[in-house]
């Protein structure tokens, strides 16, 4: 259950209309990394949460928070956007720089929305909820977060690069500090369940199952040895089950790929005869049916 109440959760205040950089705001609103895909990504995940409570109040909170969070840019899209006709945003975008980035006014602020935010990234393209993960496993989804906040952080500084205006600066500001938070929030979760499982997802899966001869082993497979320099190439490996092994010249561990001819009724190419070592044409000529 949701209680809004009028005031936003920081001022979003521009100093003046700028419909240019209302389409460049949109972007962290509606885009793969903006306040909606963190919105709905931390709901569903807090909502599908199973077991421990802990977690799944902690994720509440921070998507209840992204809610407020994609308010305040919604207002702060809808007023730069106050009292700006299209043909005063034609002469701002003469700026060939704008121009080529962003041709000017987002049309659809006037068309579609009336002067107000819509779902959409900086290009137009509508949110979608693909942009965000919910796996039902903690350690895999906060991990996912992490890159979120972080993506998101690096998008919101640029924006606050691009722009005087000191309200929207100062709405800037508010939402690069929450990140920080979040991102700090993030790591201490993780850090958290990897001190309680393996660091390694899924932590349930039988290591024996797999291939273990190659699960450490750092494998070169370009030009230049600088890979062989880096912590995951020697030493203990990061999950403390087993040790980093550089592999500088690795070697092919399976079979020559070969697809037999497919069936008459499929219509594809007949087969020529060029076929590998050691095959029988005649058998492959009778599996597809000629």
């Amino acid at each position: 259950m949701f209680h809004h109440i009028k005031e936003l959760q920081y001022n979003a205040k521009p100093s003046k209309p700028d419909p240019v950089y209302a389409k460049k705001l949109q972007e962290v609103l509606g885009g793969q990394y903006g306040e909606m895909t963190v919105m709905m990504q931390y709901l569903f995940q807090g909502w599908n949460c199973r077991g421990d409570q802990k977690y799944k109040d902690m994720i509440l909170d921070i998507g209840t928070e992204e809610i407020a969070h994609v308010e305040m840019i919604t207002t702060m899209i809808a007023q730069l956007l106050d009292g700006a006709p299209a043909k005063e945003q034609d002469e701002a975008a003469k700026d060939p720089v704008v121009e080529a980035a962003l041709g000017g006014m987002n049309p659809q602020h006037i068309i579609v929305s009336g002067l107000g935010a819509t779902p959409t990234d900086s290009t137009g393209y509508p949110w979608n909820s693909r942009y965000t993960i919910s796996s039902g496993n903690l350690l895999a989804d906060f991990r996912a977060n992490l890159n979120a906040e972080s993506q998101g952080r690096l998008q919101v500084v640029r924006l606050y690069e691009s722009t005087t205006d000191p309200g929207v600066r100062d709405m800037l500001s508010f939402l690069i500090a929450r990140d920080t938070m979040h991102q700090n929030q993030w790591i201490a979760a993780i850090e958290e369940l990897e001190q309680n499982q393996k660091a390694i997802v899924p932590s349930t899966f039988p290591q024996e199952n797999e291939k273990q001869q190659v699960s450490y082993s750092f494998m070169n497979f370009s030009k230049g040895e600088e890979s062989a320099q880096g912590r995951w190439a020697n030493g203990p490996s990061y999950d403390g089950q087993g040790n980093f092994e550089y592999v500088a010249n690795p070697e092919a561990m399976g079979q020559v790929p070969f697809l037999k001819p497919s069936p008459a009724y499929i219509h594809g190419t007949p087969p020529t005869g060029n076929l590998p070592p050691n095959t029988n044409s005649s058998t492959f000529d009778k599996e597809a049916g000629t």
